[in-house]
């Protein structure tokens, strides 16, 4: 049984009623305040539809009547697809997926160093996920620090989309690089609409905080909306610094930047698929430093769900990540504390829950083998205590009898691989046995792991002429 797609939405840090509160000042902020837009066609886009503009300082004031339209032709339903349809993620709803996420410039490598990261790190982190069952998509996690920015977009895509079968999304840096990136994916997929139809690669475009579009960004925004693809629409208010330091506040503000990167789109293409997308946190206001381990982060990213479930709009999360430098114990209490809290609050497309550290700057190969067993053990929360009649098990009590016991009984065989979950990295032997085997740690189990997967994994490639086509077709790819 996959581990992928199951109905969260068990934990509700906000009530009913103090949703509809934020959604209604989401609202006001977006009309009384309003967003700057410094894309000039982004600007003409409000203006056309009818906002109010002003021209010397950018503003764009957003009717509620606008916003309320864009939420209602927003599809409530999007689908990812993965190169195999086995990996394919249908977002709406609760449904949960959890993922990799970045964008990291340090990799923490097999051999314990921490260095700069490469194209061949973005190549085999997708190699990796693509082996972990638990990890159900990749957003590309890593930075090419070895190439000019005009190559970064389609080396981390093809290095990304030629090692992993699942889904791949990623952030963009150049238009001409969306435009390759789309190129690609058209070649893969069989044409343009066969791409639209099955949308093997998407998105990620940012909003700044607070309440600002930025030209660059947002231009190519538009390109990738007109082109029919979806795309994450990320926003990144820090308490105490770009947002309010209140946890409502800050929810309220990003509800309205959200729905104003929601309105663009659906002004830009009605019907277009977009996420509102989450990756904020609270500020160390002892050095205005980003914390990515906080368990605020975890009550935001609940808030941030339970907002997209109110407009029926599936959402861009974040969990997972940790503050510590070291593979220790606070890595693994803080991202499995916010991994736990977003899947079980049902926000969709939950990205950076796997591998990264030290203020989600650093990538850890071993880190992404741990949170593959973490993101399992959530999953099986998220999927709950099933009741029903063969669940409930009165026949066998009955059959069983006082002082019996279950062991040799059908109903356990039948149900013993699919009502636990089995981890595949922690040890569960005595303390005998563990020595005998070496006494290893999980981080010494994790290294093991990964490094069998890196050398004997062998992911599923396209035809050899598809990868001729890309590489005639599609200048500058390294790998």
């Amino acid at each position: 049984m996959g581990s992928g797609g199951f109905e969260g939405g068990q934990y509700r840090p906000l009530s009913p009623e103090s949703v509809g509160r934020i959604h209604q000042v989401a609202l006001d902020i977006l009309w009384e305040v309003g967003t700057q837009v410094n894309s000039a066609e982004a600007f003409e886009i409000f203006a056309a539809a009818g906002a109010k503009v002003d021209r010397d300082t950018r503003v764009v004031r957003i009717p509620r009547a606008m916003v309320e339209d864009a939420i209602a032709s927003a599809p409530s339903r999007v689908l990812l697809a993965g190169r195999d349809e086995r990996h394919d993620l249908v977002l709406e709803g609760n449904r949960v997926y959890l993922g990799t996420g970045g964008t990291t410039i340090y990799v923490l490598d097999l051999e314990g160093n921490k260095r700069k990261s490469t194209t061949q790190d973005v190549a085999d982190i997708a190699r990796l996920v693509d082996a972990l069952d638990n990890v159900h998509f990749i957003v590309i996690p890593v930075y090419p620090n070895e190439l000019p920015v005009e190559q970064v977009d389609v080396n981390r895509f093809y290095a990304s989309l030629s090692n992993c079968s699942k889904h791949i999304q990623g952030g963009v840096y150049t238009l001409e690089g969306v435009r390759q990136v789309i190129r690609m994916g058209e070649i893969i997929a069989g044409g343009p609409d066969a791409l639209r139809e099955r949308p093997i690669l998407s998105f990620i475009i940012c909003l700044i905080s607070p309440l600002k579009m930025d030209a660059h960004y947002t231009d190519m925004m538009l390109e990738i909306v007109r082109r029919g693809l979806p795309v994450s629409i990320s926003v990144e208010p820090l308490s105490g610094a770009t947002a309010p330091i209140t946890l409502a506040g800050h929810l309220a503000q990003w509800a309205a930047e959200a729905l104003s990167g929601v309105t663009l789109v659906q002004l830009t293409r009605k019907g277009s698929p977009c996420l509102p997308g989450y990756v904020g946190t609270i500020t160390d206001l002892r050095n205005m430093g980003y914390l990515s381990g906080a368990v605020e982060q975890g009550l935001l990213n609940a808030g941030v769900a339970q907002l997209s479930h109110y407009w029926n709009l599936p959402c861009y999360a974040t969990s997972g990540m940790s503050d510590s430098k070291a593979l220790d114990v606070q890595t693994g209490y803080e991202g499995a504390m916010t991994t736990l809290m977003a899947a079980l609050s049902g926000a969709n497309f939950i990205h950076d829950a796997a591998g990264l550290m030290e203020f989600a700057m650093v990538a850890s190969y071993e880190k992404y083998v741990i949170d593959n067993e973490v993101i399992g053990m959530a999953m099986r929360a998220v999927r709950g205590i099933e009741v029903s009649t063969e669940a409930l098990a009165q026949e066998v009590i009955a059959t069983v009898g006082p002082g019996g016991n279950f062991l040799a009984e059908e109903h356990t065989a039948r149900h013993l691989r699919s009502e636990f979950y089995f981890p595949t990295l922690s040890d569960r032997e005595s303390r005998e046995d563990w020595v005998a085997a070496g006494a290893k740690t999980a981080r010494d189990r994790a290294r093991e792991k990964a490094r069998h997967i890196l050398q004997s994994h062998q992911p599923a490639r396209w035809p050899d002429e598809v990868d001729t086509r890309i590489r005639r077709e599609i200048a500058g790819i390294v790998l």
